[in-house]
């Protein structure tokens, strides 16, 4: 795992300062602290920071080929690189080094832009080709590993493993995106297709780029999709059986390293399904960690520590406390765009927990979104089923019209909180399912916006990805539809920057056994009642994996990492939340309403309304923006 940047002149080779591309790679040094490297030619240089975990002799970079022709930058691990390899020895190639960095460079060589399709792993590189004079970027098939890009006034297009690599260089404006606040508030998140700094890029998860010199920056290429258009046919039981081979193959790949390898422990089903199949194929004990919480409400560690149990791991757990806002300041430098999943809080402490005694630490990320594991995928299963029944015509009048009768209950029970599905029922599946997704809902944004904020919008609004994205998706049913969408936006733009930025703020590399691609596709294929069947997702798995686990682990109500946000801005941040009203960086831009604020955070402190997640939003922003940008945004 390794922070990557560089420097690539379009229009002519004029020569590329060393010490430039050097103040990049500093800027993400915290992502390889175990070496460094920099290669200049004419018109293109290449910053390195290496973590080393795979031939931790041999594998320095920036990588040339043995003629020379041929150089690569390069972040992430492929996991079939020995593959890869033996393919090309037998096609008369020779190897210098064991690292997987030799085997990308070479099958680059061989087979050029398609050499993508022949390797399984997560990755972001930069390759230089003086034979064919160009540059050629690429991301990993679901995004695991993030690429910032940007064109600069003086004809370069500059790149980097995150946004700060690029703000180091002197020619990058810093002038803020507001479609891209507006994308922030209402997802939780700056999505993969936006950038908080106007100008700047990211490669999307499955595209490449192919830049060469005397042509304008082209549009990335997509080299691969996700289809759920087709469906696997079997017993249920042969189905469990293909799902828990595929799991093993792809956990068992994941465990190739030079250096201590251990595993994150929630006691989620995901988690523990990993430590699981890690237990299976190792000889030693896995080493597991987990954070338990000074508050039960938002504790698991009980349930860690029963499959840690189970399966004779070496576990670790640190116990802290729900009121962690004192890493408020780290996270947004880790970020630096504004983030606000605040389970990013336990990530990190976790994170760092870990990177106490491994260098690699494998993560249950991604069957939520590969097996419909979601409560919100479950919810929108059941109303399609309403939808299909009756047309939107007929359901637009009578559940639009409960919709904006029926009260919010958020105190009451589960049973009684009917408002939401009401709309949802009175709108078509891809807006209902926008919603859903959604955090800051468009209204409550709209009210909080000054005049010249919906004017700068320009009608545009954050949900509409989603909709596009469902529509375009290649799917039968509306589940697969909205698990796409997730795949393609939520999974890059949410979880995957969530766990790539606090475990490498920490040198510590993840690796996400549950989103190999072929595990991905293999689920995008499973029938609709193998992912979810009422009230319960990921039942395959589920399923599968009672051969493994107990039920009170499988069919637990799901939890994930919390923290009481709500409850600080009522105590310990309540002064926060009266800065954001009155002084602070929001109000400098003049995208908000100063008065509205006021009544919000009035609202929420009265106990009224629970603005909590949108006070935490607002205070992530704020830290964003002065941090990006200076008070005077």
């Amino acid at each position: 795992m390794c922070g990557i940047t560089g420097i690539y002149h379009l229009q002519t080779a004029k020569p590329v300062n060393e010490a430039r591309v050097r103040a990049m790679a500093d800027a993400i040094a915290h992502r390889g602290p175990d070496g460094d490297g920099v290669w200049t030619a004419p018109g293109v240089g290449f910053g390195h920071r290496r973590l080393s975990i795979i031939d931790l002799a041999g594998g320095a970079q920036p990588m040339a080929s043995e003629d020379g022709q041929a150089v690569i930058i390069f972040n992430g691990e492929i996991y079939n690189f020995l593959d890869v390899r033996a393919e090309l020895v037998a096609l008369g190639h020779h190897f210098h080094s064991h690292s997987d960095t030799e085997a990308i460079l070479q099958a680059w060589q061989r087979w050029g832009p398609d050499c993508l399709s022949r390797l399984n792993g997560m990755f972001a590189f930069a390759i230089h080709d003086a034979r064919r004079n160009c540059l050629f970027l690429a991301r990993d098939r679901l995004g695991v590993k993030p690429l910032f890009y940007a064109e600069l006034s003086d004809g370069s297009v500059i790149f980097g493993s995150e946004l700060k690599a690029l703000l180091a260089h002197p020619l990058l404006r810093r002038t803020p995106d507001f479609s891209a606040i507006d994308d922030y508030l209402g997802l939780g998140y700056v999505p993969d297709d936006a950038s908080i700094v106007a100008g700047v890029k990211k490669l999307p998860a499955g595209h490449s780029l192919l830049l060469q010199r005397g042509h304008p920056l082209p549009r990335p290429a997509q080299w691969w999709d996700v289809s759920f258009a087709d469906r696997e046919r079997g017993s249920e039981a042969a189905l469990e059986d293909a799902l828990i081979e595929k799991m093993r193959a792809a956990v068992t790949s994941r465990m190739i390293a030079d250096v201590p390898l251990g595993a994150f422990l929630s006691g989620g089903v995901d988690s523990s399904a990993v430590v699981a199949l890690m237990a299976e194929a190792s000889t030693q004990a896995v080493k597991t960690c987990s954070i338990g919480f000074d508050h039960p409400d938002f504790d698991e560690s009980r349930y860690a520590a029963q499959v840690a149990a189970r399966f004779a791991t070496d576990h670790r757990t640190r116990i802290v406390s729900a009121d962690d806002y004192g890493l408020i300041d780290t996270l947004v430098h880790a970020f630096d765009e504004p983030f606000a999943d605040a389970s990013a809080l336990p990530t990190y402490r976790v994170s760092e927990l870990a990177r106490q005694t491994v260098t690699v630490a494998l993560s249950g990320d991604g069957a939520d979104e590969a097996f419909a594991g979601y409560r919100r995928l479950t919810f929108f299963n059941a109303e399609e089923r309403v939808r299909r029944l009756l047309p939107l015509s007929v359901r637009s009048g009578i559940f639009g019209t409960l919709g904006r009768v029926y009260p919010k209950l958020d105190w009451a029970p589960q049973m009684l909180r009917a408002k939401t599905t009401f709309q949802g029922l009175g709108r078509s599946s891809e807006e209902a399912y926008a919603d859903a997704v959604g955090v800051t809902a468009r209204p409550l944004r709209q009210r909080i916006y000054s005049d010249r904020a919906r004017r700068d919008l320009q009608g545009h609004r954050a949900e509409d990805r989603y909709i596009a994205a469902m529509r375009a998706a290649p799917a039968r049913d509306g589940l697969d539809r909205a698990q796409y969408a997730d795949l393609k936006i939520w999974l890059p733009g949410d979880i995957l920057t969530k766990v790539d930025r606090t475990s490498m703020a920490v040198s510590l590399e993840a690796r996400e056994p549950l989103l190999d691609y072929r595990l991905i596709e293999f689920g995008a294929r499973l029938p609709v009642s193998m992912r979810a069947r009422g009230s319960t997702g990921k039942w395959l798995m589920k399923q599968a994996m009672r051969r493994y686990l107990p039920d009170d682990i499988l069919f637990r109500k799901k939890m994930g990492f919390s923290t009481p946000i709500s409850a600080w801005f009522r105590g310990p941040l309540a002064a926060e939340a009266q800065r954001i009203a009155r002084g602070s960086a929001l109000g400098e831009t003049g995208w908000f309403d100063g008065k509205a604020l006021d009544t919000i955070v009035t609202e929420h402190q009265s106990g009224r309304v629970d603005h909590g997640r949108l006070l935490w939003q607002l205070m992530m922003l704020d830290r964003s923006l002065s941090n990006l940008f200076g008070v005077s945004a």
